[in-house]
């Protein structure tokens, strides 16, 4: 659970769900408890996600909330060890699944013999032994004999949870099972006890035993399906939780000792051999090694690390030994965040959703007004020694084939398969909200600096203007003055100097920065300034020809100029260039093609700007756009009707990105931008953008793929079930056939969003 003072966010593992109609009942329910926020329930995880304030509801008052309504629920922490916890759940769920074959196989067993005994009457010859031997009454007590253990065992479950929902008012897909399945039961045992009621009236006893164990067997055969289908979706989940290193080998007074995962602490050192899984983030501090983070970035390549550099839990050491300084553990990993994050767009709920949500509310209560119209007609319609049988097997084949089992498994399974995929490749997903959002994108607004270009400024050129001063000493004048500045520029200024083996050893007095133009203050007693054209003109430092030469032809090369001014002239003129990364073009060439505008944002004035963008092919471009001023870039391309993705890195990116319809964080980034983000790229890399917008296309193509195998099952099986067809054509829908379509139509769903797990992206 995660909280602060206002509210708190606790996952829920909710048991008993069976259809769309469950997954709305769990989420009134919680919706419907005071000081809830918000509620999301998500029937193919069997996961809730609620938002809550803990000063008036705390999670075992949601817990009972959910048990109220007639389902389990219990939190899943994610503070404890998550492999143990996922060890759990699995053994919980595949003794549940144990438990559903054997229910599925004693039903089967039954139905195969219950089956060929109920087709006597096909065959006169046999049904007159059975009649001459133990008389047909006899067989039928046979067959409820049979068939007992087909309700009692195998499909007692679907007749308890329509009682509990009885008892709240309330009707699910397992409502629909029981009435239909049990009325052709009661029905046969009446036939079976008291034969001379439907013989009085002129109409033969018949049985449907046949019915009520084939409907169960054929159900329970398509959540048998389903239960291995859904186990496949959240395979990417199981695979990052996996990933989880069980033990550390930690340094304790010189001397290593290994311990549990869970007894690492923040400041421990810890020693990583060769082949090791890396047990926690942190700090190298000693050694050297190629660490394999493809399970966070999707890079199959190998990075370099050395002493200073970040390593991650759950990433492999590849060959070298070093030791590290624990910096993350638990639950603030960089894993076990991406695993929070990955399960918490599974379990969001996508605007799509609320088509089937909606229909789901009312579709139960709709189908049993239907089946009841349905035995009606039929039962007045028919003469008198048929109607009974007629309208009841029509009764029950509206019934079961109405089940909505597909169209609470159409959006959510398609979503967590979908976002599995995109972690798997290092594209992390909010919420499902933004995955859906994405597809629509029309125009992709880039930041320049580290995310187009590699964010790391050079100093290229360095033109010395006045002979009077020393080379060396215009570099150390600079390089000093910028040694106070935090800004990229002035952070490439002191790497160039150092380069040229200059120290930035001269005193500094009245440093002062000035935000967009540079610095200035007294070095070694003489003012100095670096910083642009603003700046030199803030300070009436005047540009003459030269300098103005100088600068022209490095602009002209898509350079970045400042100037160095001492004691009120300028000295020299610094060309710095921002490298674009290799994948730039290729990433901005891919979104054109698909349709998609590319805008690009800098701070840079328009001749370079202009400069970088025809590098990449970039036509539409913003430049000298100040921090504060990108979200009104962002809202003017809002205004112009258009859905705009934001892309960025740093601090100044957080508001742009929060205001673009889809912000996407580069993972190089900072941990403002990416919590502002709608999607983060664990790689620094524009092609992860397309991939991104890719994977949201195909997932919304499945979910909609998705909704019409949901939706066709009924519509087409409805009226054939009730027998809209029988006067023209003299087709009925069976209700084992029936039985059949509705397994099958929540398993063609299932199927279908798997496909996403082998698509290319």
């Amino acid at each position: 659970m995660t909280t602060n003072h206002e509210h708190a966010t606790v996952t829920l593992e909710i048991t008993g769900m069976h259809c769309a109609s469950c997954a709305a009942f769990v989420e009134d329910a919680l919706s419907g408890t005071h000081g809830v926020k918000r509620a999301a329930v998500n029937l193919a995880s069997e996961k809730a996600t609620v938002e809550f304030a803990p000063s008036v509801v705390n999670v075992a008052n949601l817990t009972t909330a959910v048990e109220n309504a007639g389902y389990g629920a219990h939190e899943i922490k994610h503070d404890t060890n998550r492999a143990e916890q996922a060890e759990a759940t699995e053994a919980r769920k595949l003794a549940e699944y144990t438990a559903l074959k054997r229910r599925f196989i004693v039903a089967v067993v039954m139905a195969a013999v219950i089956m060929p005994l109920s087709m006597t009457m096909l065959f006169p010859s046999v049904e007159h032994f059975i009649h001459e031997t133990i008389g047909m009454q006899a067989l039928n007590f046979v067959l409820l004999a049979l068939t007992l253990p087909v309700l009692l065992y195998s499909g007692r479950e679907y007749y308890v949870s329509a009682y509990n929902t009885f008892l709240h008012r309330t009707a699910n897909m397992d409502t629909l099972i029981a009435v239909g399945t049990g009325a052709a039961f009661v029905y046969s045992v009446i036939a079976t006890l008291a034969p001379s009621l439907f013989e009085q009236h002129g109409m033969r006893a018949e049985v449907y035993y046949d019915t009520t164990a084939t409907i169960i067997a054929l159900i329970l055969l398509g959540k048998v399906l389903e239960a291995r289908a859904k186990g496949q979706t959240s395979a990417a989940i199981k695979k990052l939780i996996g990933l989880q290193a069980k033990t550390a080998r930690v340094l304790v007074h010189g001397e290593e000792q290994e311990i549990p995962i869970e007894q690492v602490h923040a400041g421990d050192v810890v020693v990583v051999r060769p082949g090791e899984k890396i047990a926690t983030d942190g700090e190298i501090l000693e050694g050297a090694s190629s660490v394999d983070e493809s399970m966070l970035t999707g890079e199959s390549l190998p990075v370099q690390k050395t002493s200073g550099n970040a390593v991650f839990g759950g990433t492999i050491n590849k060959t070298g030994r070093f030791t590290f300084r624990a910096t993350n553990v638990g639950a603030d990993t960089a894993l076990a965040q991406i695993v929070r994050l990955v399960e918490e767009a599974q379990g969001s709920k996508a605007p799509i959703q609320r088509l089937a949500d909606n229909i789901s509310s009312v579709f139960v209560p709709t189908v049993v007004v239907i089946s009841i119209l349905t035995f009606v007609v039929w039962f007045n319609a028919m003469p008198a020694e048929t109607r009974l049988p007629f309208a009841l097997v029509n009764f029950v084949a509206v019934l079961i084939i109405a089940c909505p089992c597909a169209l609470g498994l159409a959006t959510p399974t398609a979503i967590m398969v979908g976002t599995g995929k995109g972690a798997e490749h290092g594209i992390l997903i909010r919420n499902a909200e933004s995955l859906e959002k994405a597809h629509l994108i029309s125009v992709v607004v880039l930041d320049k600096t580290g995310t187009l270009t590699k964010g790391e400024p050079l100093v290229t050129d360095f033109v010395l203007l006045d002979d009077t001063i020393e080379r060396e000493d215009a570099v150390q004048y600079a390089a000093s003055l910028e040694h106070h500045s935090e800004h990229p520029l002035a952070s490439a200024i002191v790497d160039y100097a150092e380069a040229q083996n200059v120290d930035a050893v001269f005193t500094v007095h009245d440093f002062l920065a000035v935000e967009g133009k540079g610095a200035i203050g007294t070095v070694a007693g003489e003012s100095v300034a670096v910083g642009n054209t603003k700046l030199m003109e803030l300070y009436h430092i005047p540009i003459d020809a030269d300098a103005t030469a100088a600068a022209v032809q490095l602009l002209a090369e898509a350079k970045t100029t400042m100037f160095v001014a001492v004691k009120g002239a300028i000295v020299a003129v610094i060309g710095v260039a921002d490298t674009v990364r290799e994948t730039s073009r290729e990433a901005v060439q891919a979104m054109q093609k698909r349709g998609i505008e590319v805008v690009m944002l800098t701070g840079d004035n328009p001749k370079t700007a202009e400069a970088i963008a025809a590098q990449v092919g970039i036509k539409r471009v913003f430049a000298e756009v100040l921090p504060q001023d990108k979200t009104n870039v962002v809202k003017q391309l809002q205004a112009e009707g258009k859905t705009v993705a934001m892309v960025g890195d740093g601090i100044n990116d957080a508001p742009a990105l929060a205001q673009a319809d889809v912000g996407i964080a580069i993972g190089a980034g900072t941990d403002i931008a990416m919590e502002a983000a709608s999607i983060t790229l664990m790689r620094s890399d524009l092609r992860d953008v397309v991939r991104a917008i890719d994977l949201s296309r195909r997932t919304m193509a499945n979910i909609k793929q998705n909704l019409f195998f949901a939706f066709i099952y009924n519509v087409l099986g409805i009226p054939l079930a009730a027998g809209l067809l029988y006067p023209f054509t003299g087709w009925l829908l069976s209700p084992m056939i029936a039985a059949a379509a509705m397994a099958m139509s929540s398993v063609s769903v299932l199927t279908n969003a798997l496909r996403l797990k082998t698509v290319r992206i």
